[in-house]
């Protein structure tokens, strides 16, 4: 999904120019706490906050100098080609100058900026300056078949060339019939050498329908014939499209990965509605999923145009093509649900990940207990939020599963590691369970799950210690609430015995208070009383506490539930630094080093 444009204010006399470039985008402005008085969300840290937004893939036009932009995002710039836009503007709105993001289009949003603005826009690339267009940027609805002849085709130009455009014009750019470049545009499949640049509008949209877990190369194989005899090229197809019940199936979700284009869904009854259009309406079809027809319904519900290449079947695959008018850029049915299973870390924002944090702005609903939703800070902003408080964690699962199931991207915002003792697993297993057993809708099972990994509470606390894990460690939950009370004092005996590290997670709540000096008892029978403990409390926020114990001197009262208890092993040991102690287990290096003095010595 495209995400809005993010205006940053970042002074009180750039803040008016910032509003009118939001105005004329309809686009949020994110202000500088303290320093911007009106603004949609306010950011205490300008470098912080623009990095946040870029690892997010949020074009972002900052009212401000470009050093600020380009020291905030710099540490992330690996791939030109899938940034997003970096802008800067004047303060008085007289320059906007394109840092950034050429390749997705931010030549064209620095244009509209400075339409909007009456400003200059100071384009650099070489394309823009001297031809006026980006070769590699079609307009909406053409898509470019070699990008990776884009580079050539304008060196040649820049060099003094002349273009021969083969096919409706979509740049503007004068055509010369013995030109040295080509600039075919063509709904048919086109031969290019290194100076052919071949666009494709993408006038059809692919229905496609398939018995239950399908092989995907037979339908690839179908789609690849199909179009292939009907002369159309993949590049022309705007989307994939099917009965909402197929939404889960493997075949077709690869199908639009391979194309790189949308999947798109229909109910039976908007399919059912195409039914005087079909030309091979069949009331077996009908009779199975309420409509007449899926693969020749779908592509016309998607296009809105005519049936072009009625279905085509193999054994267990069938497809069909239609073609609209123009282009087909405003996409009918909707999308495949998804829900994205996201760790946002301790909570310290510089420990979430940039996948986390364009999962998070992709979402069109935010699901989680409403303090971990907080600690998202402006990236929360503007979204629907379902907040949970502590508890009836079932519940929260169900309920983002579910509004997933009705085709809308939702985030289930996890603290830490979503796999680690969070939400992730129990997603699952309400996917798992059978009808009978209290499980998700059918609708709900169809979604798509995303998962991405977060910095453990474990992990931050580790960082912070210094390296407790640097050998076998394990984690154990104090919590009986899920488990019960026998098993865990079987996992603190085996782990003792075992001599791990071991991080204990929900040590002790306001009614369980025995368990962990329960746990710090079974340890001394197996490890020295000196052996040093970790407390982190509140990781990664500004109320973040670390302090060390030995086992023998741990109390239940200093602890809570946002405190992360690690404890060493009879091998770990507290080193006297400058900055305090700092907490490690060693690998055996030194026992390996000595070894091999006393052989050779």
């Amino acid at each position: 999904m495209a995400l809005k444009p993010i205006v940053l204010a970042l002074s009180k006399s750039g803040e008016p120019v910032a509003h009118r470039i939001a105005a004329a985008l309809n686009c949020p402005v994110h202000g500088r706490d303290g320093r911007v008085e009106k603004a949609d969300v306010f950011f205490a840290n300008a470098l912080d906050h623009a990095r946040t937004l870029f690892a997010a893939k949020h074009a972002i036009i900052g009212v401000c100098a470009s050093g600020i932009l380009i020291r905030g995002v710099a540490p992330l710039l690996a791939d030109k080609t899938a940034e997003p836009p970096v802008i800067s503007v004047s303060d008085d709105g007289a320059i906007v100058v394109p840092l950034l993001g050429g390749h997705r289009g931010a030549n064209r949003l620095s244009k509209q900026v400075a339409e909007a603005l009456q400003a200059t826009a100071a384009v650099t690339t070489a394309g823009d300056v001297a031809l006026g267009v980006a070769l590699d940027a079609p307009p909406a609805g053409y898509r470019l078949a070699n990008p990776e002849n884009a580079k050539s085709v304008m060196a040649a130009l820049l060099n003094g060339a002349t273009a021969r455009i083969e096919g409706q014009p979509i740049f503007d750019l004068p055509h010369d019939p013995d030109g040295d470049v080509r600039l075919v545009v063509s709904e048919a499949p086109v031969k290019a050498d290194t100076n052919t640049l071949v666009y494709h509008p993408q006038r059809y949209a692919l229905g496609v329908g398939c018995a239950r877990n399908a092989d995907p190369a037979e339908l690839l194989s179908l789609v690849k014939t199909t179009l292939a005899e009907a002369g159309i090229a993949p590049g022309a197809i705007a989307s994939v499209s099917s009965l909402d019940l197929k939404g889960d199936e493997p075949a077709m979700n690869s199908l639009a990965a391979e194309f790189g284009v949308p999947f798109r869904l229909f109910t039976a009854d908007e399919l059912e509605a195409q039914t005087p259009n079909l030309a091979n309406p069949s009331d077996v079809v009908f009779a199975e999923v309420g409509c007449h027809g899926v693969s020749e319904a779908a592509a016309l519900a998607s296009s809105g145009g005519q049936l072009i290449v009625p279905k085509q079947k193999t054994k267990n695959v069938t497809c069909a093509v239609a073609k609209a008018a123009s282009p087909i850029t405003d996409l009918k049915g909707r999308a495949r649900g998804r829900l994205s299973i996201i760790g946002i870390g301790p909570g310290q924002h510089s420990w979430r990940t940039p996948e986390a944090s364009q999962l998070v702005a992709e979402a069109d609903e935010l699901v989680g207990y409403g303090l971990y939703i907080d600690l998202l800070g402006p990236l929360a902003h503007g979204k629907t939020r379902s907040d949970f408080p502590l508890g009836g964690e079932e519940d929260r699962c169900r309920f983002a599963l579910e509004q997933a199931g009705q085709g809308k991207s939702v985030a289930l915002i996890c603290s830490g590691d979503a796999g680690i003792y969070a939400m992730g697993a129990l997603v699952f297993e309400l996917l798992d369970r059978g009808p009978d057993q209290h499980g998700v809708t059918d609708a709900a099972r169809r979604v798509e799950v995303v998962c991405t990994p977060g910095v453990s509470a474990l992990q931050g606390a580790a960082a912070r210690a210094g390296a407790p894990l640097g050998h076998d460690f394990c984690a154990i939950s104090l919590s009986d609430l899920l488990t019960p009370r026998e098993d865990i004092i079987k996992r603190l005996h085996a782990a003792a015995e075992g001599d791990f590290v071991i991080a204990f997670y929900n040590p002790v709540s306001l009614r369980r208070r025995t368990l962990l000096a329960e746990a710090r008892d079974i340890l001394l029978k197996h490890r020295p009383a000196e052996t040093p403990v970790m407390l982190a409390s509140s990781l990664g926020r500004p109320e973040e506490h670390i302090r060390y114990r030995n086992l023998a001197d741990l109390e239940v009262d200093e602890v809570d539930m946002l405190t992360v208890v690690l404890v060493g092993s009879s091998h770990s040991k507290l080193a006297e630094l400058g900055e305090g102690p700092r907490m490690y287990t060693p690998r055996g290096y030194a026992r390996k080093i000595d070894g091999d003095l006393s052989e050779t010595g």
